[in-house]
Formats: C-alpha cells, sequence, structure tokens
C-alpha cells in the first residue's frame, strides 16, 4: 500500500510575533518545518506534500537549501480555512490506492518510531495518534463509546462540562486510507465557534461508514506538542537538547550537566569524551575519543581527533584539530583553519584560514591569518601575520623549526626560513634566511636629562 504524507504548514503563527514564518523558526538550530520533513522522509512515502500558506515562497526557497531524500510537492493554500481544508488542497496530489500519514509543520519532534507503530495499524481503518494529559484544556477530546471504541473528536470551544472532563486528547495526527478521504472532506462544514472546516471531524465520518478508528498513545507530551509561541519553541528546545544529552551519555560522553548543554545540529563522539557546562555544538560537530571541552566552549561545523583539549570559553569555527591538541582558554580558531598533531593554540591567540603543523605552538595574545605554520615553530606573544594590505589578503609561511621573539610583525607576503630566529619587537618585511638570526628594530636612544627636565614640580 503506497504511503503518501501531507505536512499542513500554512498556519501564520501570530503568537510567534514575528515577520519570520512560524515553521521556520529554529529548534536544535534547523527550521522546525525541517524537523517534519526529515522524520517524514524515514518513512519512505511515495509521496510528501507541503500544504504551505503564510509566507510561502519564503518558506521554499528555505527549505530548498536543505538535501532530503524526497521531493516535496508543494501545495498553497491560498486561505487559511481550517485543517480540513488545509487536507483538502492536497487531494489531487495523493494516490486513490494509498493511505495519507497527516503531520504538522509546526510540531517538530513526533518520532519515527511513534508512526511505524500507526503504520503497523493500517488495514482499511483510520488510525489516530491521541495521549493522555492531566490538563487537557484548549485540546479536542476524544470521544469513546461505551465499548471504548472512538466516535468522534470535539473542540473545547464545542465540548460540553462532561466532554471537557476527558483527558484523552487527539494530536492532529492521523493516517486515512485515500479511497474515503475525498468524500470525507467534500462533507465538512464550518458551523462551529472558528468557523473552520475541521479536520476532526472526518472521524465522526468515519465511525458513521462503521470503519473501525485505532488509536495509538503518544508516551511525551512534548513529543506531540506543535509550537505555537515563543515560550513553546523555548520549551521544546530545552527538552530537545535534553533528548541528545541523554543519547550523548548513552553512547559514553560525560556531561557535566545536561540542562546546560546546547546541541544545534549533530554532535558525533568517540569514547571517554568530557563535556563541561554551557557548551554550544553546531552544525556537524565529531569528537574523537578521550576529547575534553572546557566550559563556555562554541564548536561548528568541526572534526576533533582524538586526545585534544579545549580548554574554557574557545570558540572553534569550521576547522579540522588532529590528535593531542591544546586550544585555549579564551582562543578563536576560524574557518579554514588545520591544526596538526600536538599543537597548542594559547590564550587570547586568533587563527583565521592557516595550517598549524605538527607540534607548533602559538601560545599568547596572536593573531595567525592566511599562514602556513611548520612542525615545531614557537610564535612568541603578541606577534601578528599582516595579512591584509586594505585591498588584496596575502599568506605568510613559517617554515619548520622557526622562533619567532614576541611582539613580531610579519608583513605579507613573506617566507621565514627554516630554523630561523626572529628578534623580539622586530617588524618583518622580507623573506628570512634559513638558520640565522633576523633583527628588524629602530634605533634604541637614550636622551640624557629629558626626565629631569620636564618632571612637574610641587
Amino acid at each position: 500500500m503506497k504511503l503518501n504524507i501531507v505536512i499542513l504548514a500554512a498556519g501564520q503563527g501570530k503568537r510567534m510575533n514575528s515577520a519570520k514564518p512560524k515553521v521556520l523558526h529554529e529548534l536544535g538550530g534547523k527550521p522546525i518545518l525541517l524537523h517534519v520533513l526529515e522524520t517524514a522522509s524515514k518513512l519512505n512515502p511515495s509521496k510528501l506534500v507541503v500544504v504551505y500558506g503564510h509566507g510561502g515562497e519564503v518558506v521554499k526557497s528555505s527549505i530548498s537549501q536543505y538535501t532530503l531524500t524526497h521531493d516535496i510537492f508543494w501545495v498553497k493554500q491560498d486561505e487559511q480555512l481550517g485543517t480540513g481544508h488545509a487536507l483538502k488542497q492536497a487531494l489531487p496530489y495523493l494516490d486513490n490506492d494509498g493511505v495519507t500519514l497527516v503531520l504538522y509543520g509546526d510540531v517538530p519532534l513526533l518520532g519515527v518510531s511513534t508512526l511505524q507503530l500507526m503504520l503497523q495499524q493500517i488495514s482499511n481503518n483510520v488510525v489516530m495518534l491521541t495521549i493522555d494529559i492531566a490538563n487537557p484544556y484548549g485540546y479536542g477530546r476524544v470521544v469513546r463509546d461505551v465499548d471504548n471504541q472512538i466516535i468522534g473528536i470535539v473542540e473545547e470551544k464545542d465540548a460540553n462540562c462532561l466532554e471537557k472532563a476527558i483527558t484523552e486528547i487527539n494530536t492532529g495526527v492521523y493516517i486515512f486510507p485515500n479511497r474515503y478521504l475525498a468524500s470525507w472532506l467534500n462533507q465538512l462544514a464550518n458551523n462551529n465557534h472558528q468557523h473552520e472546516y475541521y479536520l476532526t471531524d472526518v472521524i465522526k465520518f468515519a465511525h458513521k461508514e462503521q470503519l473501525l478508528i485505532s488509536a495509538v498513545r503518544a508516551t511525551s507530551e512534548e513529543k506531540v506538542l506543535g509550537v505555537n509561541n515563543k515560550v513553546q519553541l523555548e520549551q521544546l528546545e530545552r527538552f530537545y537538547n535534553q533528548l541528545q544529552a541523554i543519547k550523548l551519555m548513552e553512547s559514553g560522553v560525560t556531561i557535566k550537566d545536561k540542562s546546560r548543554i546546547e546541541v544545534r545540529g549533530e554532535l558525533h563522539s568517540g569514547s571517554d569524551c568530557v563535556i563541561d557546562v554551557n557548551c554550544v555544538f553546531e552544525g556537524i560537530v565529531t569528537l574523537g575519543n578521550n576529547v575534553q571541552i572546557g566550559a563556555g566552549c562554541i564548536i561548528k561545523n568541526v572534526k576533533i581527533y582524538d586526545n585534544v583539549v579545549v580548554k574554557p570559553y574557545s570558540i572553534i569555527e569550521d576547522a579540522i584539530v588532529n590528535s593531542d591538541c591544546q586550544i585555549g582558554p579564551f582562543a578563536r580558531i576560524r574557518p579554514g583553519t588545520v591544526l596538526g598533531n600536538q599543537a597548542h593554540i594559547g590564550n587570547f591567540v586568533e587563527i583565521k584560514n592557516s595550517t598549524v603543523g605538527e607540534a607548533s605552538k602559538v601560545n599568547h595574545l596572536t593573531y595567525i591569518g592566511d599562514a602556513e605554520i611548520g612542525s615545531k615553530v614557537n610564535v612568541g606573544a603578541g606577534s601578528v601575520t599582516c595579512n591584509y594590505d586594505g585591498k588584496n589578503k596575502f599568506k605568510t609561511i613559517i617554515a619548520d623549526d622557526v622562533f619567532v621573539g614576541s611582539g613580531t610583525m610579519m608583513v605579507a607576503p613573506l617566507t621565514i626560513g627554516k630554523g630561523s630566529v626572529i628578534g623580539a619587537g622586530s617588524t618583518i618585511t622580507r623573506d628570512t634566511p634559513e638558520n640565522e638570526l633576523t633583527v628588524a628594530r629602530a634605533k634604541q636612544t637614550t636622551i640624557i636629562g629629558w626626565v629631569k627636565r620636564n618632571k612637574k614640580t610641587d
């Protein structure tokens, strides 16, 4: 039987108080709609349809930046007249001999395993996802008969006192046989408090035709919760990060406080890694074995190999860090940087678009940009590769076994010869020879009597 998936994503999201379409607000570093699309793709549907409305062209262009395993049929709902009306827009795209799974673009954390349980119950019937919650106010209640069979759903504003006491609520996630769907959707009326075409009324039609209505009960309220405002978005962000932290700990990572970690993308790790508090991981980050990440670090799109120590409050982005390196504290590793094995990058050092060779050290208060640094190099405190002339960038090459004294300005383009020593305080503007000391300073002069003559007297 063919599986069609329709994602309803046309809501305006007025309560978000934002110019951005609701489904493009981010959770875990990516749009909430993308979470739903990735989950849907894992079910391998024959057709994947997104019904869009508010900010639709922005939504389409934003999602097109991501790679998905399935093509998307985009269907516009010009007027937002309710969930039933939204699903009706997708009818021309559905397979007559299939079933349709209805999902929502603002419910990002519903898992594949739950949906697979629903699919297992399909047999010319309707399947819906429900959940029991202590405070069901505001949700549609699942109405059952004396035999405990589902006969309908009543919305909060249309419910009587007995119905409002029901704690089993409708999540809005359904699987419908397509052979009945067009007939049911054409029967919908909007004679309710909202004057909308409720998709929930389809359950009543299915019951009238004596179709079995099966229910799968979700176990976590957060996984079926929709995002309607920034408070709910933050709530789901916290829950999402708790889930990521638990997965990491179960795989062997030591996390000092699972409530103080942010995973905004994918974090993969080897064994015996330790992550301190308030760290943020963005994009795709891979940690090798025995990696230690200090407090307050921000790491984005980085591959870190074994036995690396990243000390507190360091920032690493779009870089490769090879084994046994030490970084920080308060270091900044910018895009395009590759650190060789055993490299040391110290406090208040910034590295940009550069390679730092094996066992080289850049330990204090230094800027290295557009440079190639060889192995066993020591760059002294306060040194700078002057790579920019106001218009163009130039490269600095520092060969193996070089010692650069503190406070050295290296004006690119420039090559520092192998084994050479640069005297502290030098401004180097020409290539230097191998295995020699090069010093470039202004002459030091002492003016006798100047201090005494200019000192203020009481």
